[in-house]
């Protein structure tokens, strides 16, 4: 077989292909013919450091050499079976997750992805409270389907053309450095954030409540890292009332953080917990519901109505118990740890005293977001990147990041780190170092 040239691909591509998110004529998207580890590259050779994880989901690199021996193990013995049969790569996934992860006593219900796995872990907890209701908050992203665009509460929510849940109900999450509480301290934000999540909760009747569901980390909003007590906080509200507490994890779930899941870093045991993403790197789509034994009881005597084809597919089950092996014999959570604090923070520091652009940062684990301000001491930020426009510091920054070899998470006004945690301490700084380089771009638009 011949192989495909770019021109074809190309080609292929623009009259063929629907992209997510984007006016079509609009993109002229790079063509990538290969990948290794933390790198991948085009068909002109050029070669790019993936700072983005892809999509924050590649979180053991390209073609890692394990997950391509699981993929091609389970392909030569089981490609596919209907979830209503029993598998041993699904039943060894579950178990791995429950015995490592932070909801000890419970099941695993398996989905394709992360909006998925957010639709049916409110589907789980409505069925379990009996109560319609669901708390969001702003400044989040739960997925694009039905109910998980309508938990968002982000501009990809209000550009929907039909919203159809009057039950989900949306409040102010922590975000100290732009405080819609006029908060001036982490603590005060702690305090003040679950003030207002109580009066919400009271002033839509707590009985009429079945879950609140988080990002633990909020990911393409900001990298938010909740202010110390806020999810303890939560959970104790949530407890208080009856209230099932929905950890979203799909981003900042397997290792992103320095921890197996995020909230085992902030000591907080959720009722559901969802994942895709890391699970397994994204080589095969998978996600999942996790939950706490007391709600799947629930379906002891009771069917759950919802379900999928592809409920924990052998291949990506496979890769998960794979991942498991790769992360543990890697010591990859301890590798996350010091790269944070012995790379990624030094650096963080520097960035504000050498930067007039850069308002704060916010960092945990090998995840990290500069706030990009056109002025200090009013923090007004500087134009999003999604505006466009020639002149665009933003725009400006990412594509010279690009053109120097750094494939870059821009957005908003933003620029976020989500490198693959296999990176090298070499690696990792040699991407700083050119990120370092561009932010002089949008220091030029800084008072």
């Amino acid at each position: 077989m011949s192989e495909i040239d770019e021109a074809t691909v190309v080609e292929d591509d623009a009259r063929y292909v629907l992209h997510s998110w984007s006016a079509q004529k609009s993109l002229h998207p790079v063509a990538v013919k290969r990948a290794q580890g933390v790198r991948f590259w085009d068909y002109a050779g050029k070669e790019y450091l993936d700072f983005a994880s892809q999509l924050v989901n590649l979180n053991l690199g390209h073609q890692h050499p394990d997950l391509v021996e699981a993929a091609q193990e389970q392909a030569a013995t089981l490609c596919t079976i209907a979830p209503e049969f029993a598998n041993d790569k699904r039943g060894e996934l579950a178990r791995l997750i429950i015995e490592n992860g932070p909801i000890h006593d419970g099941k695993v219900f398996f989905t394709n992805a992360g909006a998925d796995a957010n639709e049916n872990a409110v589907r789980i907890a409505r069925d379990a409270t009996g109560r319609p209701k669901v708390l969001a908050s702003y400044r989040s992203y739960h997925g694009a389907t039905g109910t998980a665009v309508q938990l968002t509460g982000e501009g990809r929510r209000t550009a929907q053309p039909v919203l159809t849940d009057p039950n989900i109900v949306h409040f102010w999450g922590p975000f100290t450095y732009r405080s819609v509480f006029h908060a001036t301290s982490a603590e005060e934000e702690t305090q003040r954030c679950l003030e207002h999540l109580e009066q919400t909760i009271l002033a839509e009747r707590p009985d009429t409540i079945a879950a609140i569901i988080l990002e633990t980390v909020v990911g393409t909003n900001g990298v938010l890292v909740p202010p110390p007590g806020y999810l303890a906080g939560v959970r104790e509200l949530a407890t208080r009332y009856g209230i099932q507490y929905i950890a979203d994890e799909v981003m900042v779930g397997f290792g992103r953080t320095g921890h197996l899941f995020a909230v085992q870093g902030f000591d907080v045991v959720p009722d559901l917990l969802t994942f895709a993403k890391g699970v397994n790197s994204g080589y095969s789509p998978l996600g999942g519901v996790i939950m706490s034994g007391e709600i799947a009881a629930t379906f002891d005597d009771t069917a759950y109505n919802g379900g999928l084809t592809y409920s924990g597919h052998p291949l990506g089950a496979a890769l998960g118990v794979r991942t498991f092996e790769v992360f543990r014999r890697d010591h990859l959570l301890e590798h996350v740890r010091e790269l944070e604090a012995e790379v990624l923070v030094p650096w963080l520091d520097q960035m504000i005293q050498d930067h007039p652009s850069v308002g704060e940062y916010r960092v945990k684990g090998l995840f990290a977001a500069l706030e990009l301000v056109a002025d200090r001491a009013s923090r007004e930020p500087l134009p999003a990147v999604e505006a466009g426009g020639a002149h665009n510091p933003l725009v400006a920054l990412k594509q010279a990041a690009i053109q120097r070899g750094l494939w870059p998470v821009v957005h908003g006004n933003r620029v976020h780190i989500a490198p693959p945690l296999i990176i090298s301490p070499d690696d990792l700084r040699a991407g700083l170092g050119i990120l370092d380089d561009v932010l002089a771009i949008t220091d030029c638009a800084a008072a």
